[in-house]
């Protein structure tokens, strides 16, 4: 008697037909077809995951320039208020941390001023002159300015400039700053705000991104950049060698995704607890508004209640970048501010912020 045979499994019949199935698959795959090296584009696509190759510059020039800033400020705050050029110890790794002390030249009395950090921008930058028309509004009216050049800085020589972590380490040098006002007499440790341009203001967003942990009362973050992810496939390799070097970091963000998510303020808007205004401007190149704009957005829609935000469109140039240095506008020779509409208009709201955050509690 036959007995009647049981229907195959749909895995039993692929198994079956895999040794007939796997050739014919093969033979239809298209063939890549040789690919000429050009050795010119891959040295331009080129970029390093090692720490050895970071781009480095002339420490003796920086050293240099950071003398003439240090003697410019000393000479212009004379008269107009106090200046002192001191350091802080990181709490991370005790590295020594220089930092610009402004204040009025009479302290009112104990803890009877607000403070500001002001954050500088740039991969490899510092805090320079072309700051000071600012700095003396602030201390004019009535704040304490500290403006500390965190690891990576330049004008410190090999070992700190080498130091860098874009979005890492340099986030808590900078907060240190908050312990260093803290011990000062004159500084009310409970009114103390952070701000910052550009690079200044991304470590910004991410100091008032930081949960219930934020330690400063409110932040301004003006043209910041926002998300590492975009921002290096956007600027391209010359500008990727930069971060892919670096020590804490040694790779692009395919290669190590959750470290760039970490290390941008964008993917952490929903830990915002705190007061944060942010201006942008639509004809920025150096942070384009392709990167800038969905921060705004994503403010807007999540944190409504404590984001106080500002698109400018084409504002008037600034020295540099166009649109990224517009609330920036001061001349290179006498230090004044050369005012637009726009740059008057930021100015003005973001005084109007910090005094109305930072003001004494009643």
């Amino acid at each position: 008697m036959l007995r009647r045979m049981r229907p195959l499994t749909s895995l039993a019949a692929l198994l079956l037909a895999a040794p007939i199935a796997a050739p014919l698959l093969a033979q239809q795959a298209p063939r890549r077809a040789p690919v000429a090296m050009d050795s010119a584009r891959a040295a331009l696509l080129y970029v390093s995951d090692r720490h050895e190759e970071h781009p480095q510059a002339n420490f003796a020039q920086q050293i240099a320039a950071k003398a003439r800033t240090d003697s410019i400020f000393a000479a212009r705050s004379r008269g107009v208020m106090q200046y002192e050029k001191t350091s802080y110890k990181s709490r991370l790794d005790g590295l020594e941390i220089p930092a610009y002390v402004f204040s009025p030249l009479t302290p009112r009395g104990p803890k009877a001023h607000a403070a500001l950090v002001w954050v500088h921008g740039g991969v490899h930058g510092n805090w320079d002159q072309n700051y000071l028309p600012f700095i003396i509004e602030a201390v004019q009216k009535g704040y304490v300015v500290v403006a500390p050049d965190y690891r990576g800085s330049t004008g410190y020589g090999a070992a700190h400039y080498n130091a860098i972590d874009y979005g890492g380490k340099e986030v808590d040098d900078v907060e240190d700053a908050v312990d260093f006002l803290g011990r000062r007499a004159e500084v009310d440790p409970a009114r103390i705000g952070v701000m910052g341009w550009s690079h200044g203001g991304f470590i910004t967003a991410h100091l008032m991104m930081r949960g219930d942990r934020a330690r400063f009362v409110a932040g301004a973050a003006i043209v910041p950049v926002t998300n590492l992810i975009f921002r290096l496939s956007y600027k391209g390799p010359g500008y990727q060698r930069s971060f892919s070097t670096q020590k804490e970091l040694a790779g692009l963000p395919f290669e190590q995704r959750d470290e760039y998510v970490r290390r941008s303020p964008y993917y952490h808007v929903d830990s915002l607890k705190r007061p944060l205004l942010v201006h942008v401007a639509s004809n920025d190149t150096d942070v384009d508004f392709v990167e800038a704009r969905p921060l705004i957005d994503a403010l807007v829609a999540r944190r409504p209640d404590l984001a106080e935000t500002k698109i400018y469109w084409d504002p008037t140039p600034g020295p540099a970048s166009v649109g990224h240095t517009f609330s920036r506008r001061v001349n290179r020779e006498t230090l004044l501010r050369e005012d637009s509409p726009e740059q008057v208009d930021s100015w003005n709201r973001v005084w109007a912020f910090f005094d109305k955050w930072l003001a004494p509690q009643k």
